[in-house]
């Protein structure tokens, strides 16, 4: 029997040794109301530790093409359902988008995330975001990612050689729970999409969303899969409830649960970059820094169709837990209390008060 304090170094040791954890064991870490949370973050901690130190790099998205999107993801503004009026433009002009690439690696961003919406590629995006890529690394010389939908073999195999670092595509939520979340595609489809990127070279980025109404036992298997996968760079995002999507507000998110999803994501994957996603500001609020004993990237500036904090205040949450920003003498940190305040999603009442309106069509274990 597993004494209450050897319990967290047992976790500690397994995850190190990249053990499998059992599904029991990720459930009690998910749930169980008997463990303490600071034992369980210091836990995850020391893991984070062993790869990272005290190192936290920071990412920024740069939505290269909203709206226009056939899919019909619950979650998501840009979607065909969604009544979120968002400003729907194609494909951002090639020289602005080299242009922003610059302007994140002068303010010291580690990696330049293009974000597209829409299904996928076809032939001619394929040599747009090439082209694009390649431009990036030859005029700007910073790590790029790429969101574009589903990817074949040959389209992934024409960006890696282009220059391409990652190709993201994420699961958002186990296969089980997928069809309650979207009808225009498959968990399958994704995991094809994962393996093409992989085959072709590229390193995978691949997480979820969580508070879709979700069981502990579906994050319990995104959680897996990831790690069955290999993914080296997990994004845990936390559903923005965003008035106008269906999929709006389960009312399943408190700072201490988003807390435990990423000390699980860390212990199964104990060499992968966790990173905080969309929502964190909202639903970790007081405990972001917490969190960062589990996590060891953060998004800055914005998420696609929300806001996020701007970077100047996430640099003074990093630093003032005592952890470290990677590359930080490329950043021009400045103290802009003021500015900085006038971004705060704090301020936003579908953050922090959200109406408990239950998505149409939600699983039946979620509907009242």
């Amino acid at each position: 029997m597993t004494s209450e304090s050897s319990k967290y170094q047992l976790w500690t040791s397994k995850a190190l040794a990249n053990e499998d954890f059992t599904r029991e064991e990720c459930l009690e870490i998910l749930a169980s109301p008997e463990l303490d949370l600071l034992k369980l973050a210091s836990a995850a901690g020391d893991v984070r530790t062993k790869t990272f130190g005290k190192k936290v790099k920071i990412h920024q998205i740069n939505n290269v093409q909203n709206g226009l999107c056939p899919e019909d993801c619950g979650y998501c503004g840009q979607s065909k359902d969604s009544d979120l009026p968002v400003n729907k433009y194609a494909l951002k002009p090639e020289d602005e988008i080299v242009e922003e690439a610059r302007q994140a690696k002068e303010r010291g961003v580690y990696r330049y995330c293009m974000v597209s919406s829409g299904t996928g590629l076809n032939e001619k995006r394929t040599d747009q975001f090439a082209n694009i890529i390649k431009r990036i690394q030859d005029e700007v010389g910073i790590k790029t990612c790429l969101s574009a939908g589903f990817v074949e073999y040959e389209q992934a195999k024409k960006l890696k050689e282009a220059g391409l670092d990652r190709l993201n595509h994420n699961l958002n939520t186990s296969e089980s729970h997928t069809p309650e979340i979207v009808t225009t595609h498959t968990y399958e489809d994704r995991l094809e999409t994962l393996r093409n990127s992989r085959k072709a070279g590229l390193e995978n980025c691949s997480g979820m969303i969580a508070g879709m109404g979700e069981s502990d036992n579906d994050v319990v298997d995104v959680a897996l899969e990831v790690r069955r996968l290999g993914v080296p760079s997990i994004p845990v995002n936390f559903l923005v409830p965003v008035e106008g999507n269906r999929i709006f507000d389960f009312d399943q998110l408190d700072p201490i649960r988003c807390v435990r999803i990423l000390c699980l994501f860390r212990f199964l994957n104990p060499k992968a970059e966790i990173r905080m996603g969309g929502g964190r500001e909202g639903h970790l609020r007081g405990l972001q820094s917490l969190a960062l004993y589990a996590a060891n990237s953060v998004f800055v500036e914005g998420y696609l169709v929300t806001r996020g904090d701007r970077k100047n205040k996430v640099f003074r949450l990093i630093k003032d837990a005592g952890f470290e920003i990677e590359n930080e003498e490329a950043f021009n940190i400045e103290d802009d209390e003021a500015s900085s305040q006038k971004f705060s999603i704090d301020d936003n009442p579908s953050i922090l008060n959200p109406k408990t309106t239950k998505a149409e069509g939600c699983a039946p274990s979620t509907c009242g």
